[in-house]
């Protein structure tokens, strides 16, 4: 019987737990077990069932005396009591008592003076690729000196929860216990639900233990310079689009920790948007998708194994992961120095405001902690279209402690180190979503590029009464009408109307939310116009 296993309580007598498989036999582990295809460029295609994005009604944290004045309780954060935790713990470990297991042991920080070490335990062969791919592999050296992991998943998504038995809001259950250290994802095959298990586990140890800020962002680096920036922003904001730059070095594509000194990813490889996906438009993602990868929830066409990036039949948040070495400029490992540009992403379907403006650091701290956009169709289930959304530090649903502790440790590096910061609207213009377009994205690449190397402090700017920013008038390679959002609609009233909007709609969610927070911060938000 396997004594690892063991530890856990799971009584495991098959003689088929599998450990740190490579990607090849895991691959071959899945097509075995039927549970996905190849593509024409050898990646493993896989289909979720119901669960095609995160479920955040399903995640629970078990409410132990060691965490219960930590964490931010609410409907974000749901308390699980310690008693029902037990019960359906010992459901789920008598589960996987009879099941094949495939176990990879990782680790999630790629400096080394912070990493924590992650045993995942999957009842799926493609799920451990996934997550193989997706944290950062220890080497064989590594492996035989790993010891004891920091904190242990389990994966167990033929798992059914019963609500009325084990005290969960569906069948489906994602549940993470700080104090014994042990994630439990029960009842969805989306795999994205272990990578954010790994990343609510950091958000919680960073900065309790090592006074480091976890960030929902991605990161590059200039190859020159070595200076470095982040992106933050929710799925859908082009976080992971706008830092696979062929100019820059990438970092990383999601989670990061900004250490006094060193901002560092979480992860060993990416996990990035498919829908209208092209070669021309986005190389470095659609290159990577190759033996390896593995893409989720996208059409392949049965005979030739070609799939189709436009087909949203199964969901718009068709997916695909990859290990960072698929990128050809990614740097290894994934480490840089302080960053000395912000860029916050925000996708605006009320189509208002400016594609990018200026802010400073009373303003950054606004948009912040209020994390303004639009929720993107497919990201979670029931998303069918764009939905304005305000998600506390562009990652609330991730984020265990009160959003202050994060705040203020961005606000402390910001003032500190002289950060500039930019706020980037990658959503609507020329009207809101329905009548409007979508940026072009070869825009939002110019202004990226202006902003990163300070061809965008040459401008001439103006300030933003309503939304209380500092919005450029030109920018390289911007067709000049673009700047200023107002000048792209037709009805001008309209444009007004919908500005106020969502001006008011900031203004109440932060008087809801954030009373305490200091006077300097609140004024810095945008503020609606009232007609004379």
């Amino acid at each position: 019987m396997d004594h690892t296993l063991l530890k856990l309580g799971i009584y495991n007598d098959t003689g088929k737990v599998h450990y740190n498989l490579g990607a090849a036999a895991l691959v071959e582990e899945s097509l075995k077990k039927g549970e996905g295809v190849l593509t024409d460029t050898g990646a493993l295609s896989i289909k979720t069932g119901k669960y095609t994005g995160r479920s955040p009604d399903d995640k629970f944290i078990v409410d132990t005396d060691n965490v219960h004045d930590h964490i931010a309780w609410g409907d974000v954060n749901k308390p699980m009591d310690e008693k029902t935790y037990r019960h359906l713990k010992e459901r789920v470990l008598t589960y996987m008592g009879d099941k094949e297991l495939y176990v990879f042991q990782g680790y999630a920080g790629a400096d080394q003076k912070y990493t924590r070490k992650f045993m995942v335990i999957n009842e799926r062969a493609c799920q451990n690729l996934f997550i193989r791919q997706l944290l950062i592999r220890p080497s064989e050296e590594e492996l035989e000196d790993y010891g004891e992991q920091d904190y242990t998943i389990l994966s167990v998504p033929g798992f059914r929860c019963v609500p009325e038995r084990d005290g969960t809001h569906s069948e489906a259950a994602i549940i993470v216990n700080f104090k014994e250290k042990i994630v439990i994802i029960a009842g969805t095959e989306y795999s994205g639900e272990i990578k954010k298990a790994v990343f609510t586990v950091m958000n919680y140890v960073m900065p309790i233990e090592e006074n480091v800020l976890p960030m929902h962002c991605s990161a590059n680096m200039n190859p020159e310079t070595r200076g470095t920036a982040v992106f933050f922003g929710l799925s859908g904001t082009g976080k992971t689009t706008l830092s696979a730059d062929p100019n820059r070095l990438l970092i990383g594509d999601d989670e990061h920790g900004w250490s006094e000194d060193r901002i560092f990813n979480f992860e060993g490889g990416c996990y990035a948007k498919c829908i209208n996906l092209t070669q021309d438009g986005e190389p470095y993602i659609y290159n990577a998708i190759k033996f390896g990868s593995e893409v989720e929830n996208v059409i392949v066409d049965p005979v030739t194994r070609i799939p189709d990036y436009f087909d949203g039949t199964l969901t718009l948040n068709t997916r695909v992961a990859y290990p960072l070495e698929h990128i050809e400029n990614a740097i290894m490992p994934s480490v840089g120095i302080r960053p000395d540009v912000v860029i916050f992403l925000t996708a605006d379907a009320f189509g208002v405001l400016p594609p990018i403006s200026k802010l400073d650091s009373n303003s950054a701290m606004y948009h912040f902690v209020t994390g303004f956009t639009s929720k993107v169709a497919g990201t979670e289930r029931g998303i069918t279209e764009p939905e304005p959304t305000f998600s506390t530090l562009f990652g609330e649903p991730f984020m265990p402690l009160d959003p202050d502790v994060y705040a203020e440790m961005l606000g402390e590096r910001i003032k500190k180190h002289n950060v500039r910061v930019y706020l980037i609207n990658t959503g609507w213009t020329g009207g809101p979503y329905g009548i409007g377009h979508r940026m072009r994205l070869k825009y939002t690449r110019a202004m990226v590029t202006a902003a990163l190397n300070g061809d965008i402090e040459k401008a001439r700017f103006i300030h933003d009464k309503r939304f209380n920013v500092h919005v450029p008038q030109e920018c390289p390679n911007v067709p000049h009408h673009i700047m200023n959002p107002r000048s792209t609609w037709q009805d001008r009233k309209a444009y007004d109307a919908q500005a106020n909007k969502l001006a008011k709609m900031f203004k109440d969610n932060f008087e809801q939310k954030y009373k305490h927070m200091p006077d300097a911060i609140k004024e810095a938000g945008p503020k609606p116009i009232e007609k004379k």
